[in-house]
């Protein structure tokens, strides 16, 4: 396998070398990528646990009676007012 690395990118691995934490360029590499997969997991993890909490918040309003029923024709304007808010999440 070949791969091309910007000179700031080698230079990294060319530091990490040196400083003696890792025998060669590979081992870098290695970590790296396992740092990536890692990081990876958590991510995924953290934004599992946020879809959970907010699944249970909406049930919780559900039985509180904390909702407002729409109307069949109304969905295509609530639809557009969260798509609009996600863009300006977005933009922001």
């Amino acid at each position: 396998m070949h791969i091309s690395l910007t000179p700031e990118l080698e230079a990294i691995i060319k530091e990490k070398v040196t400083s003696g934490l890792y025998n060669n360029a590979s081992e870098v590499i290695r970590e790296a990528l396992r740092f990536m997969k890692t990081n990876e997991e958590l991510i995924n993890q953290m934004k599992r646990d946020h879809l959970r909490s907010k699944l249970a918040e909406g049930e919780r309003d559900l039985v509180d009676g904390q909702y407002t029923e729409l109307k069949p024709e109304q969905l295509s304007d609530h639809f557009q007012l969260i798509k609009n808010r996600a863009i300006d999440r977005i933009n922001r």
